[in-house]
């Protein structure tokens, strides 16, 4: 009896409820799946479909529109493709593509279309942002002239990188290329600078060890991580780095920091390859398409440094690309090359001797970080690049055995210790006061009396060292940038302390078995 009392009364109030609601047509529009496999499908039926239009097929699959035509149209499946077959029905969404942007995506591990990888929450994005955006015009651009620290020294001192640049990280398979994108990631942690990193096409492993290194060494709640990793559908793969760009660019327009690592862009040209064969596009040089370089360039064109009258924001871009046998003349380097304003030439034969970070330093260049340098590091930096060619010089012509005066053997072992100097193990990137005071110690010839092995001790307790003898000094130093007589005077007297100290403890005990 209740339940029909209760179903009475809603029966009498149905005619109310229904008064306010105004009956409305509305329209889908449907077409069919006529082909479908490798991530690909050919839909017929949709003639007002529209580029980079967002298409769901039935199974809650989604495809995004990439080759119109008036019989029918091809697009990517940004998923499986195990509930779509031939005959399925798909509808057009009238929408494009976007990523959901905003704060509460830092420290989160998402897809290239904003789904939680991290097994969190869903997340709630500010807004949702289209994924391809053209490129600030140059009216509103502004001059690169805040250095951007990876701390890593030889880049830093050599091929620095200012906010709102584009430098290239390339190499062979292998030889440190993503990490060197980790530490610089590792090394904001103390900065204002948001980072995002994108990996595309990678292995999960090895996704999953930098998700890691971030989470251990650095401030992972001041990252993003953008993955569509090997076993992701290729228009995802393909999705990636424009979605990265499109969160980082969030941070950028809103007067903030930005930072991305593009992991890497190899794998997407590869990528864009395969797609572009599958929808029958003309292949060109290498079996690449002809736009190849235009949807790099456009991507790439992204990163910038902001006027003051748009916020003042940045967005500093470290594309990756992977070479083989160290052909830099192969297709995508060189177009990645032409494109960025510098590159991070890695190299095998160094990665093999033990020199890590392998940086190859007469390929690398950085066409504008050096009008980002602190004065300090420009003045001590700027000798550093040709004294390290002549010493790589010397040491060739040393293996003959026909270098005998004490000049070039000195020559020679303060070149040695250069190179020890440049060394650095990975996931410990070096502040700025650190940095200055190892090329002090080379400027000032502190290190020529530290004997070579010993030279890992020196570095490893410089840090602490200077903390503890000069920390008033290098205060000044970070905040100013410049070095000034007193502060170089407090850093060399640390410095020489220190050397004294670790080649007294590398002298070993006397022949009588004393101590020294």
């Amino acid at each position: 009896m209740k339940l029909i009392d209760a179903l009475d009364r809603w029966l009498a109030q149905a005619p109310a409820r229904l008064s306010g609601i105004e009956p409305a047509p509305t329209l889908e529009i449907f077409g069919r799946v006529e082909d479908v496999g490798d991530g690909i499908a050919w839909i017929s039926g949709l003639p007002e479909t529209r580029l980079d239009e967002i298409l769901l097929f039935d199974g809650g699959v989604r495809g995004m529109a990439v080759d119109l035509s008036p019989e029918r149209a091809g697009c990517f499946l940004l998923g499986g493709e195990t509930p779509v077959k031939a005959g399925s029905r798909v509808r057009a969404t009238g929408a494009v593509v976007r990523v959901p942007v905003g704060q509460s995506l830092l420290g989160r591990v998402i897809d290239p279309i904003g789904n939680p990888l991290d097994e969190g929450a869903p997340i709630a994005a500010q807004r949702m942002d289209p994924i391809d955006r053209a490129a600030p015009p140059i009216i509103d651009r502004d001059l690169v002239t805040q250095p951007l620290y990876t701390g890593l020294t030889v880049i830093d001192a050599m091929f620095p990188i200012g906010r709102g640049q584009r430098e290239l990280i390339i190499g062979d398979r292998s030889t440190g290329k993503s990490a060197i994108g980790i530490d610089t990631i590792i090394n904001q942690r103390d900065s204002d600078v948001l980072s995002v990193y994108v990996a595309i096409g990678q292995r999960a492993s090895a996704v999953r060890q930098a998700i890691e290194a971030v989470r251990s060494y650095g401030a992972f709640e001041r990252c993003v991580f953008v993955v569509a990793d090997a076993d992701s559908a290729p228009g995802l793969q393909w999705l990636a780095p424009y979605a990265g760009m499109s969160i980082a660019e969030y941070f950028r327009d809103r007067g903030g920091h930005a930072l991305i690592v593009i992991d890497d862009l190899t794998k997407h040209a590869a990528v864009h390859r395969e797609l572009a064969l599958l929808l029958r596009q003309a292949p060109g040089r290498e079996a690449y398409p002809g736009d190849i370089f235009y949807i790099h360039a456009r991507l790439l064109e992204r990163a910038a440094k902001l006027s003051e009258k748009r916020g003042g924001g940045s967005l500093t871009a470290l594309p990756i690309a992977e070479t083989q046998s160290g052909n830099l003349s192969a297709y995508i380097p060189t177009n990645l090359i032409s494109i960025t304003d510098g590159q991070i030439c890695l190299d095998s034969k160094l990665m093999y001797a033990g020199h890590h970070p392998a940086v190859d330093v007469g390929k690398s260049v950085s066409r504008v970080g050096g009008k980002t340098q602190a004065p300090a590091m420009r003045e001590l930096a700027e000798p550093l690049r040709l004294a390290y060619a002549q010493f790589l010089e010397l040491e060739t012509f040393a293996r003959f055995g026909t270098i005998t005066d004490d000049r070039t053997r000195r020559a020679i072992e303060h070149g040695r210790r250069l190179r020890a100097m440049l060394r650095q193990a990975q996931y410990s990137p070096r502040p700025l006061q650190v940095q200055i005071a190892q090329l002090l110690a080379l400027k000032e010839n502190i290190v020529d009396r530290v004997a070579l092995e010993r030279m890992p001790a020196f570095i490893a307790r410089l840090p602490q060292w200077l903390s503890a003898q000069a920390a008033g000094a290098a205060e000044t130093l970070v905040r100013r940038g410049e070095l000034d007589q007193s502060i170089a005077a407090a850093f060399v007297a640390a410095i020489d302390s220190l050397a004294a100290e670790i080649t007294e403890e590398g002298a070993g005990p006397k022949a009588d078995g004393t101590p020294v």
